[in-house]
């Protein structure tokens, strides 16, 4: 079987689709469907349920993308070992992002960045599911997300900080010259929280439910950009991690307090896929990551920006 022939079956496994595959492939979709047929001849059994559009894969589908991958990945871990001792660490690192971590995602990603310049990364927002997945599926070499709230599945972990809550809410509102807020005051709010579907938003479900309220959110988003957006547009309030005043500060005619009774954390962190050997961009990617104090550096910032 031909490497390149195996490269778009992974494609169409990622897209689902004949069009958006070859695409992504840079080759024409034609081009897609014979290299298909290519491997069913190989195989001798249909890969792939089919009319006019992509149903589904068949089971000797299923079993051939799984090797697909895991080969894929085995060649960039070869081209990675090579490539170190010709001219040091190079390659292309695939990182995904709960929307929550992304506030922090340059100060784990900067110091591989500089140490190597020939490292090239693309970061991108998903939610915890989709982190998962991604790593399973070796879409992702790493990922930015919650530890200990619901589990993790072949995976290793590097720990960075504890996630700590605040209420973002009007500088002239009901909280003005307050120092902390309580969980039980939260449910008259005029809130914007993330969608049910992100892990940050299950997380305050949660511990609503333990405090016996029910929340109503005026307005949903799964975009932390639309989230900010939405608090400086007007007397809205909103419960985001204090990683976030790293980036973002206190939006204007805003207050960011302390979410107190009961204080509430979670643990987010680096995960990587539980592989041996560790290609080599991973592993200087998970020692770069274990040297750092972002515990410390956020606490640090978040009083800078509070004073």
């Amino acid at each position: 079987m031909q490497l390149r022939h195996l490269a778009y079956f992974a494609s169409l496994g990622r897209e689902l689709h004949f069009g958006r595959a070859a695409a992504a492939c840079n080759i024409t979709q034609s081009t897609l469907s014979a290299a298909i047929r290519q491997l069913e001849e190989e195989v001798g059994a249909p890969l792939v349920e089919r009319d006019r559009r992509f149903r589904d894969f068949t089971p000797e589908g299923r079993v051939l993308l799984g090797w697909a991958r895991r080969m894929l990945a085995e060649r960039d871990l070869l081209g990675q070992e090579l490539g170190a001792l010709r001219e040091g660490l190079t390659g292309h690192l695939r990182i995904g992002a709960i929307p929550m971590a992304l506030p922090i995602v340059g100060m784990v990603t900067t110091p591989l960045l500089e140490a190597y310049p020939g490292v090239r990364m693309t970061v991108t927002s998903r939610t915890s599911t989709e982190i998962q997945r991604g790593l399973d599926e070796f879409h992702l070499e790493a990922g930015l997300t919650y530890l200990d709230n619901e589990p993790l599945h072949g995976l290793r972990a590097v720990p960075l900080y504890r996630e700590r809550y605040l209420l973002v809410t009007p500088k002239d509102g009901p909280f003005a010259g307050r120092s902390e807020a309580a969980w039980s005051e939260l449910a008259a709010l005029p809130l914007c929280l993330l969608t049910p579907d992100m892990q940050n938003r299950r997380i305050l479900n949660g511990i609503f439910t333990e405090m016996g309220l029910t929340p109503a959110p005026r307005l949903e988003t799964n975009s932390v950009m639309a989230l900010y957006s939405q608090m400086r547009a007007g007397s809205w309030s909103s419960v985001l991690p204090h990683s976030f005043l790293w980036v973002a500060g206190i939006p204007p005619g805003m207050i960011a307090l302390p979410l107190a009774r009961p204080d509430r954390s979670h643990m987010i962190g680096l995960v990587l896929r539980d592989q041996s050997p560790i290609p080599p961009l991973v592993d200087a990617l998970e020692k770069a990551a274990s040297g750092l104090r972002l515990q410390d550096m956020i606490e640090r910032l978040e009083a800078d920006d509070r004073e």
